[in-house]
């Protein structure tokens, strides 16, 4: 019998991992703060809860997958308003595994494994990556803090959404390589895009470089999923702005606590802040492209 999962955080990736964990078998419980994200995975077979410690409760394995550390904090603790708390923690029973998906800080996710662990709940942070499209064929990447015992337990469950499961330390560990590696996805775009603004400015088509670089060791796969969005000047969010924004962030306050200096993050920083404050939508962050196109 396959065990039941819960599943809060609704968003961009939330609803295709969903929709993955009901093709795959597994019962489905759902909560998300905005309810009619949910109906589609309703119609599919999920139930829906009426809160956090609802979908927790039903849950063996609950999966939580929002968009920064005061959400994960509101979802988990519940809300700091003096009313009956609603928060996950409340309703996870001894034995259960919370997986938690969001990219929040390493502090925030061993203060999360402290709490599991005086409720006897197994923990794991585990961020993806692997963009909508990921998400939508069940291929994410899985960056994995905790035991090897407790990735085995609920590698079922995660093989639903994923194809590559990295267990790289103690609880802590998976954000500490998100935020990393996120700052490095932003690094070379806000690289690419600097370098598209020079040959175009100079008179020479961006796509020309492009033709270039799809030849040189510049090449990456990234080429291949953001240059049409920049050459297009269209930015439908895969990964929004906003998000990437905050894991630089994020990575930045990791760096200060770690007493690193990192110069080109922090100048990369100050171009997407700038893009975020000046755009009125919610675009992909290769919108950070339109710096150079004021």
């Amino acid at each position: 019998m396959k065990p039941s999962v819960g599943l809060i955080g609704l968003g961009l990736m939330g609803r295709p991992m969903g929709h993955n964990l009901l093709r795959a078998g597994f019962p489905l419980a759902v909560w998300n703060r905005t309810k009619n994200r949910a109906d589609d995975l309703v119609r599919a077979g999920a139930t829906i809860a009426a809160n956090p410690r609802d979908v927790a409760a039903q849950a063996d394995v609950l999966i939580t997958i929002v968009s920064d550390p005061p959400a994960l904090e509101e979802v988990l603790w519940g809300p700091q308003d003096g009313k009956q708390n609603s928060g996950a923690l409340e309703g996870l029973r001894p034995g259960s595994t919370l997986v938690d998906s969001s990219t929040v800080s390493p502090d925030v996710a061993r203060r999360v494994a402290a709490a599991c662990a005086e409720r006897g709940v197994a923990f794991l942070d585990a961020p993806v990556t692997g963009g909508t499209w990921g998400a939508e064929k069940g291929e994410l990447v899985f960056m994995i803090g905790g035991k090897t015992e407790v990735l085995e337990r609920v590698k079922p469950v995660l093989e639903a959404m994923g194809k590559k499961f990295f267990l790289l330390g103690p609880n802590g560990a998976g954000q500490t390589v998100k935020l990393a590696m996120n700052l490095l996805l932003a690094l070379e775009v806000e690289a690419l895009v600097e370098s598209l603004a020079l040959v175009t400015a100079a008179g020479v088509p961006g796509e020309k470089l492009i033709e270039v670089m799809q030849s040189s060791m510049g090449r990456a796969p990234l080429l291949d999923v953001k240059v049409p969005l920049i050459l297009k000047n269209d930015f439908p969010a895969s990964f929004p702005l906003r998000l990437m924004h905050k894991d630089m962030r994020l990575a930045l306050e990791l760096a200060r606590e770690q007493g690193i200096e990192l110069p080109a993050a922090t100048a990369a920083y100050a171009t997407y802040s700038a893009v975020k404050d000046a755009s009125n939508d919610d675009p992909d962050f290769a919108a950070v492209a339109r710096f150079w196109k004021k």
